[in-house]
C-alpha cells in the first residue's frame, strides 16, 4: 500500500473540472483525499513543493503500440499510404525476430518516454503475437516493464489476422495469469482486433465472448485509410456497419481513429454507446485522415486521445498531440478548445478504458498527477494557465509525476531506472539482432 503524499502550495490545481489557486493536494493509499488550501501534513509523508506549478491529473494515453517504439523513422514508413506502410512494418518485425525480450525492451522505452511526458496510464494495443513465441511471455515482459517503471498499463490482447480460436484461447490464458485487473489498479486487460480490414466476424465474435465473460473492455480501430476499401471489397459494407452487425458498436467498446466518418456514421456511433479515441499525430501526420472529434463530442460521444505507435507517430508525447488535435480541429469544421483536448487526454481516455477513477483529481480519484513548472519564459504573459498548457511551450514536459501516490519522476528525472540505461537496453537488443 502506498503512503501519504502532499503537494503543498501549488499555484494552480486543475482537477479536470475546477481550477484552484494556491492549493494543496493530499493523497493517501493511492487515492486523492482532498484538494484545497492549507491541508494538514503529517510526519513521514512525502511532500512535494508546488510553488510556481500547475498540478493536473495524469495524462491517459488511450491508444499506443509500444512495440513500435523500436521502429521509429524507418525508411519507407514516412508519408506513405497505409497499404505500403503495413508490409514495411511487418518486414521490420520479421527482421528483428520479435520475442519477449524485444517486446519488453521496447515497452520500457515507451512507458519511460510517456512518464517523462506526463503520461501515467498507457493502453498498449498489442497486435504482434508470433506463432513460435509464448504469448504469456510477451505479455509478462510488457507488464514487467510498466511495473518496474511505475506506470499504469492496459494490455490489449489484439489480433491482426490471427486464428480466431487461438486468439480467444490466449486471451483466456492471459485472464488466468493476470486477472481482468490487478488489485492495485496498476494493470488491466482488454481485447481487440485491429479492425475489419484484418479480422473477420469469427474473431470479433470470439473476443467479444471472452470480454463479456470476464468483464474486459474492448478496443478496435475503424476508418483508417485501408479499412474502408477493404471492408467494401470483402463484405460490401463500410467498417462501422460491420462493427454494428458483429456486436462491436455497443457500450464497453472504444473505436480508435474514425477518420472522416460520414454524417450517418457519426449518428450511428453516437447512438451506440461506444467511446472514441482520436490519434491525430498518426492519422494527420501520415496523411491518413482526421477524426471529426468536435462533432463527435457535440453528438454526446466520449472522446479520448492516443498517440498510436512509433511507426507512425515517432513520439509518445500525449500533451503535444493534444495541441495538434486542437490546432488541426478547424479543418473538420469544429474547433476544439484547449480545455476540451485536455479533457480528452485525461477524463475522456480514462472513461474509454473503463477507468473512471483516472483522469481527474478529486476525493476518491486515483492519485495520478503531474506538476508543470510555469515560471519559465514560455509561460510569461499567459492569461489562462490551463489553456497555456496546450497553447504555450510545444513539447512541454512536467517537472514531477506521481502515479498511485508514488513519485516516479522528480525534477524531470525518471526515478525507477536511469533513462539512458532504458534506451541502451533497446539499442543493444536491436543491435544483437542485426537491426540498426
Amino acid at each position: 500500500m502506498t503512503g501519504a503524499l502532499l503537494v503543498r502550495g501549488a499555484s494552480f490545481v486543475w482537477t479536470g473540472s475546477e481550477l484552484y489557486e494556491d492549493a494543496d493536494v493530499l493523497c493517501d493509499a493511492g487515492q486523492v483525499v482532498a484538494v484545497g488550501a492549507d491541508l494538514p501534513g503529517a510526519d513521514g509523508m512525502t511532500v512535494i513543493e508546488g510553488i510556481g506549478c500547475l498540478v493536473s491529473p495524469g495524462l491517459v494515453n488511450a491508444h499506443h503500440h509500444l512495440l513500435q517504439s523500436a521502429f521509429r523513422t524507418l525508411p519507407g514508413t514516412r508519408h506513405v499510404p497505409m497499404r505500403e506502410w503495413l508490409p514495411t512494418m511487418a518486414a521490420a518485425y520479421g527482421r528483428a525476430q520479435l520475442d519477449a525480450e524485444l517486446a519488453g525492451a521496447a515497452a520500457a522505452v515507451a512507458v519511460a518516454e510517456g512518464l517523462l511526458c506526463g503520461v501515467t496510464t498507457v493502453a498498449d494495443h498489442v497486435l504482434n503475437w508470433p506463432a513460435d513465441v509464448d504469448g504469456l511471455d510477451v505479455a509478462e515482459a510488457i507488464a514487467d516493464a510498466a511495473r518496474t517503471l511505475g506506470g499504469r498499463l492496459v494490455l490489449v490482447r489484439g489480433t491482426a489476422g490471427d486464428d480466431a480460436d487461438a486468439a480467444a484461447s490466449e486471451a483466456e490464458r492471459l485472464v488466468g495469469r493476470f486477472g481482468a485487473r490487478s488489485e492495485d489498479g496498476m494493470f488491466a486487460l482488454a481485447v481487440g482486433p485491429a479492425g475489419v480490414h484484418s479480422d473477420g466476424p469469427e474473431t470479433f465474435a470470439a473476443l467479444r465472448e471472452v470480454a463479456l465473460r470476464h468483464g474486459l473492455q474492448r478496443r478496435t480501430q475503424a476508418n483508417e485509410q485501408v479499412d474502408v476499401p477493404i471492408a467494401v471489397q470483402r463484405h460490401g459494407r463500410r467498417p462501422l456497419e460491420l462493427l454494428e452487425e458483429w456486436g462491436w458498436l455497443e457500450p464497453g467498446v472504444t473505436v480508435a481513429h474514425l477518420c472522416e466518418i460520414t454524417p450517418d456514421e457519426l449518428r450511428l456511433v453516437a447512438a451506440s454507446g461506444v467511446t472514441a479515441t482520436h490519434a491525430p499525430a498518426c492519422d494527420l501526420a501520415m496523411g491518413w485522415g482526421l477524426m471529426p472529434a468536435g462533432a463527435l463530442i457535440d453528438a454526446g460521444v466520449t472522446v479520448g486521445l492516443g498517440t498510436s505507435g512509433g511507426g507512425s507517430n515517432d513520439a509518445g508525447h500525449l500533451l503535444a498531440d493534444a495541441r495538434l488535435a486542437m490546432q488541426a480541429s478547424p479543418l473538420t469544421g469544429r474547433a476544439l478548445t484547449a480545455l476540451e483536448v485536455l479533457g480528452m487526454a485525461t477524463r475522456g481516455s480514462a472513461l474509454g478504458l473503463g477507468r473512471p477513477a483516472l483522469g481527474r483529481l478529486d476525493a476518491g480519484s486515483a492519485a495520478d498527477l503531474v506538476l508543470y513548472d510555469l515560471r519559465g519564459v514560455a509561460d510569461a504573459g499567459v492569461a489562462d494557465p490551463v489553456a497555456g498548457l496546450i497553447w504555450a511551450s510545444p513539447g512541454r514536459r512536467p517537472r514531477d509525476v506521481v502515479v498511485n501516490g508514488v513519485p516516479v519522476v522528480r525534477d524531470g528525472v525518471l526515478l525507477a531506472e536511469d533513462e539512458t540505461r532504458v534506451a541502451n537496453r533497446l539499442a543493444r537488443t536491436l543491435a544483437l539482432r542485426g537491426v540498426a
